[in-house]
């Protein structure tokens, strides 16, 4: 079994979500448990942090195109950072920065959210 922690911390109105080890099918059901309590709480606004994800696959990427929307419909949104740089690519290869914001820093994701 994948290593895989996900948790989860609060900033003002922004939800991080801290993402660490290897994000695959075994692992992405973690993170969609927690994407399933930030919209019971009614937490829309969220940053994904990833400067300790190792490895993303299909399955991973999956998670937060399944959330995206439910959250943009709440006026909320998913924003990612601290992305390594082979991470990245990834999420580049596929598009997805056309589809999300990125940011190098979370503070700076954040902020984004207060303007």
């Amino acid at each position: 079994m994948a290593d895989f922690k996900v948790s989860s911390r609060e900033q003002g109105q922004v939800r991080i979500i801290d993402v660490r080890g290897y994000l695959d099918a075994h692992t992405a059901p973690e993170l969609e448990n927690e994407f399933n309590k930030l919209i019971d709480n009614e937490q829309f606004k969220v940053v994904v942090n990833f400067n300790d994800l190792n490895y993303i696959s299909s399955a991973g990427l999956g998670v937060f195109m399944a959330y995206v929307e439910t959250m943009r419909e709440h006026n909320g949104d998913i924003k990612f950072s601290n992305l390594k740089d082979d991470v990245y690519n990834i999420f580049d290869l596929l598009g997805f920065p056309v589809l999300y914001e990125f940011y190098d820093k979370e503070e700076d994701a954040i902020v984004k959210y207060n303007q």
